[in-house]
């Protein structure tokens, strides 16, 4: 299976009940017609991580071949299913997020959905924005680390 090449940045409401709406753009990159299905968990520095249904299935697949019975294989199993739900599009391109998942994060009325790779993130704005606001000063420093030995020209 081909991976989406997901892309873009977008704002977005909360509404009452604790639903996004998944902007059209967005899904037009996931191919297909709605509905749409999700897996969200806890993702890291205080964001969601949202996966379409066969990226998630395709890390399934990578973490059964772990060994529960090293603490740091089991550890980190619990981590990252901790909070995992399904989502699925309504008639709407909405999908409704746990308040438990929204808590975590801080989420208040603005989102921000992060499509980058395969996946997508969410963020409350205000933390989103306070971890991006400056840029390092050392970017292209670190762009040679992390990529300056590859095949990447």
């Amino acid at each position: 299976m081909e991976k989406p090449n997901l892309h873009g940045e977008f704002i977005c409401r909360l509404d009452a009940k604790g639903r996004v709406k998944i902007p059209t753009i967005l899904l037009r990159q996931l191919g297909g017609t709605g509905p749409h299905s999700f897996f969200v968990n806890r993702g890291f520095e205080k964001c969601l991580m949202i996966y379409p249904e066969k990226v998630w299935e395709q890390n399934l697949e990578r973490i059964k071949k772990l060994n529960v019975y090293r603490v740091e294989e089991r550890n980190f199993i619990r981590y990252f299913f901790r909070g995992v739900s399904n989502l699925t599009t309504d008639s709407a391109d909405r999908v409704l997020i746990s308040k438990s998942l929204l808590g975590y994060i801080g989420a208040e009325r603005e989102v921000i959905l992060f499509a980058y790779l395969d996946r997508i993130e969410l963020w409350d704005k205000k933390s989103y924005d306070a971890v991006l606001s400056e840029e390092p000063a050392d970017f292209a420093e670190l762009a040679e680390r992390v990529l300056g030995s590859s095949e990447i020209t």
